[in-house]
């Protein structure tokens, strides 16, 4: 899958990703290959990645929204941690 988050001044991150979780404003949820196609917006708390090598990364935001479509993924982010 293919990843990129934003903020409004810049890019914290583009790439290949096997696996994001992030925090929900209903709750925390994961996005894996092949999700349905979802806009949810986020509330403050950790976004965990998993690249494509496997290795982990993570970060606090500070809200935001996530659009998942055909394994693209957008993370519009209000702040970062």
């Amino acid at each position: 899958m293919n990843i990129s988050i934003l903020t409004p001044d810049r890019e914290i991150f583009q790439g290949v990703v096997t696996s994001v979780k992030v925090p929900g404003t209903l709750g925390s949820f994961q996005v894996l290959k092949n999700h349905a196609p979802i806009v949810s917006s986020l509330s403050e708390g950790e976004v965990s990645i998993v690249r494509e090598g496997g290795e982990k990364m993570s970060f606090g935001i500070k809200g935001g929204f996530i659009e998942v479509l055909n394994n693209n993924i957008s993370l519009l982010l209000n702040g970062v941690d």
